[in-house]
């Protein structure tokens, strides 16, 4: 299958690891050029070393997303190196446990401010680029935003509304032919949710219980995996393909609990 995506500029918010930089090696694969926006400079200097080994362009800006002038200048940044941008990948975030018993209104302010926000203001500010290419959005959310988890409200709350989002964008933007999909992890194993792992006195044993729940496999979710369907919904393939929420989850969240 032809994804034709070479030469477009994918822009990923946290493109250095995890799910991003799984993004970012899928897009490198097709031709396409990945533009990593991530704090771990080092990791994304890395990974753009490794992708231009493998003959791959690749651009990297280490930025915070928090301040909306450094959303603004990572756009800016990307259109003065490649001159154009194709599409945006809004991926960047933490599940950091600001629930509402042990939470506070200062605590769930700040993981809206760093799981939802930047993904409102990256879109903005790539707007007019991507009006000019006819590209798309890949907003990653989390099954969180439909099942709930428990002591993580702020996180919750963030991924709920970028699930709204998703589909608010894919409808004001259809006169621009700019498509807008959302894709909701459920559990992948990325250094983040090994670093989780290791608050149990016992990881392999949560591990283990972890995935007895996942009914495709028993088994977690590949970031590749992940990787494969982003691609997909950023490319020709999907060109009739807006405004939905994309599980790839092994049917974690939707399949009877009583095939586990």
């Amino acid at each position: 299958m032809d994804l034709q995506l070479k030469d477009k500029v994918v822009l990923i918010t946290g493109g250095a690891k995890g799910i991003g930089a799984a993004i970012a090696r899928g897009c490198a694969r097709e031709g396409a050029i990945p533009v990593l926006v991530d704090k771990d400079g080092e990791a994304g200097k890395q990974l753009q070393m490794g992708l231009q080994r493998s003959g791959a362009s690749c651009g990297v800006i280490c930025a915070d997303l928090l301040p909306a002038a450094n959303c603004a200048a990572a756009i800016e940044a990307t259109l003065r190196d490649f001159a154009r941008l194709d599409v945006l990948v809004n991926n960047a975030g933490i599940n950091d446990n600001a629930g509402l018993e042990r939470g506070d209104p200062e605590k769930f302010l700040r993981s809206l401010e760093l799981n939802l926000l930047h993904y409102y203001n990256m879109a903005h500010y790539a707007l007019p680029a991507l009006k000019k290419s006819q590209g798309c959005i890949v907003n990653i959310a989390s099954k969180v935003a439909i099942t709930g988890q428990g002591g993580t409200s702020g996180y919750a709350a963030a991924k709920g509304a970028i699930l709204s989002l998703t589909r608010e964008w894919a409808a004001e933007l259809l006169p621009y032919g700019i498509r807008v999909n959302a894709l909701l992890p459920a559990e992948v194993m990325t250094p983040l949710y090994k670093q989780w792992l290791g608050t149990f006195p016992n990881p392999d044993e949560k591990l283990k219980h972890v995935t007895a729940k996942i009914p495709l496999g028993k088994r977690m979710t590949e970031p590749d995996e992940i990787a494969a369907m982003a691609l997909f919904l950023m490319s020709a393939q999907a060109s009739h393909v807006t405004g939905q929420h994309v599980l790839v989850d092994g049917g974690y969240v939707h399949l009877d609990r009583a095939l586990t």
